[in-house]
């Protein structure tokens, strides 16, 4: 897994660099420049820098210094870089005083704002190196007009270290921010690029390394980890070929209601496309008079309406997992099943829609300790006894609190979908996948946990089925484009994600 680091600890990252290592800062600046500029020949420039004309729109910052650097280097490559410098020069100061002065030096002459509209009419990629990780407060006006320039120049917007105008900690936008096409991050990724902001304003995103080594971030600490395939990889081995649908876990799934069949149908074909060997759907009788036989490798059980109780407790006999929620309803007779399965379950219980929004503002009632909650922001906003729009403003904090509170894992759907745990880990998924938006999609990742977790502690179920059903979206969109694809087109693609990720690591 990679860390991922907030803008605290990055700046306790350049300092230990440069105290501690004696690596001078312009020195890191030079690497830095030199890196992203190597991103930005490589993707925006077709490989070749020569002849290309790039305009570079520098802050009087470091962000700007690392914007001086690279507008030399494309000199050297050939390019025609036109540098706009947004501020007052005096206070350009330190290091990117250093690199304003050498890129002076080399001849490129340094416009002021009023040159900006003209600079980008003929570029074929604008350098945004307004601000960097340091922002946390609105854009000024004259700053709002700067970005509002960039996004509606015709050309290709190349971000360093962050966008500016992005929130290097909560992937906010802060007022305004440019919509970059590639973002070249130095060292580390920070947590605002891996969130639906992040997704929305940075477009493709390289690290490129400054010089150091990455491991200096256990000197300073980091907030997340960011999931890598080798991660999946080793939670994923070939089955033994003495394997039998016992030994490949019997999931029991509790979903389904009137006029939601469906939901019930989709955590099924999830938990069987993920390599569960059976599956128990157990429904209420009115909705088991229409799943029986919908799906014919699953079984089905209706509940005794009259003594739920022992029924529930029937359907848990010889299982390894439970999965329940999904259009199972919120009346009194659902929250009877999930309070006997979060008191009397054995195996872990993952729980979904209704069974998250059933005990809203009260999440501790599920601190079992095998308890792993997919909400998406809205379910997770009831059970916090918040709002939405306050649970997307800081999703890290969100799915720390969750986790902690309710003592189980909680995985925070969205772009870049989060998993933390109840002792403060997080994990984020590299996914931001649009095919994903559609009904029924979080119905087949509860269903894939389920059948993960008859196999792997929690937590690593769940970072793995994140995983998996991000891919299987990238996979379908890929066939279809990213509208259009359905949840059980995901279920679908499960088993040859899946079968690329055994065979990677045999």
């Amino acid at each position: 897994m990679i860390p991922v680091l907030s803008r605290d600890q990055m700046r306790a990252f350049d300092a230990v660099a440069i105290e501690d290592c004696a690596v001078p800062g312009v020195l890191l600046m030079e690497n830095a420049g030199r890196g992203a500029t190597d991103i930005l020949e490589r993707e925006l420039l077709g490989g070749s820098a020569s002849g290309k004309r790039v305009t570079v729109v520098c802050g009087t910052g470091n962000n700007g210094g690392d914007g001086f650097v690279i507008a030399r280097h494309l000199l050297l490559r050939g390019a025609v870089p036109e540098v706009v410098l947004v501020g007052d020069r005096s206070r350009v100061s330190g290091d990117a005083r250093v690199n304003l002065a050498a890129l002076e030096g080399v001849g490129v002459a340094i416009g002021g704002e009023e040159s900006l509209r003209g600079a980008l009419e003929n570029a074929r990629v604008v350098v945004d190196a307004l601000f960097g990780t340091g922002l946390d407060r609105p854009l000024a006006d004259s700053h709002t007009a700067v970005v509002e320039a960039m996004n509606g120049a015709s050309a290709a917007r190349f971000s360093v270290d962050l966008p500016s105008g992005l929130d290097a900690n909560t992937g906010a936008c802060l007022g305004a921010a440019v919509e970059a096409t590639v973002t070249a991050t130095f060292a580390h990724y920070k947590l605002g690029l891996l969130t639906p902001g992040g997704a929305r304003l940075a477009g493709r995103v390289f690290v490129t390394d400054i010089g150091v080594p990455a491991m200096l971030h256990t000197r300073v600490g980091h907030t997340a980890h960011l999931f890598e395939r080798s991660d999946a990889v080793r939670n994923l081995p070939p089955r033994v070929r003495s394997a039998h649908k016992n030994t490949s876990g019997h999931v029991a799934v509790f979903a389904g209601s009137a006029g939601k069949a469906g939901a019930a149908l989709l955590v099924a074909q999830g938990a069987l496309r993920a390599g569960a060997g059976l599956v128990t759907l157990a429904t209420w009788p009115e909705t088991a008079r229409v799943i029986e036989g919908r799906l014919l490798e699953v079984m089905v059980s209706a509940l005794d309406e009259t003594a739920l109780a022992p029924s529930t407790s029937r359907v848990l006999e010889g299982k390894r997992a439970v999965v329940v929620g999904p259009g199972f309803g919120m009346d009194g007779r659902a929250r009877s099943v999930l309070e006997c399965l979060i008191a009397s379950a054995a195996v872990p219980v993952v729980v979904d829609a209704d069974g998250l929004s059933i005990f809203a503002g009260c999440p501790s009632v599920f601190g079992a300790g095998r308890t792993i909650l997919t909400p998406h922001p809205a379910e997770a906003a009831r059970l916090l006894g918040t709002t939405t729009e306050r649970v997307e403003a800081n999703r890290f904090e969100a799915v720390s609190t969750l986790a902690r509170r309710a003592r189980a894992v909680v995985v925070l759907k969205g772009a870049h979908s989060l998993v933390g745990g109840p002792d403060g880990e997080i994990v984020v998924s590299p996914i931001a996948e649009p095919a994903l938006a559609t009904a029924g999609s979080g119905d087949t990742l509860a269903g894939i946990v389920g059948a993960f977790v008859c196999g792997l502690a929690p937590f690593d179920a769940a970072c793995l089925a994140v995983y998996v059903h991000g891919l299987a979206g990238q996979r379908c969109a890929k066939d279809r484009g990213d509208r259009g694809v359905v949840a059980s087109d995901l279920a679908d693609r499960v088993p040859e994600v899946m079968r690329t990720l055994i065979e990677a690591g045999a």
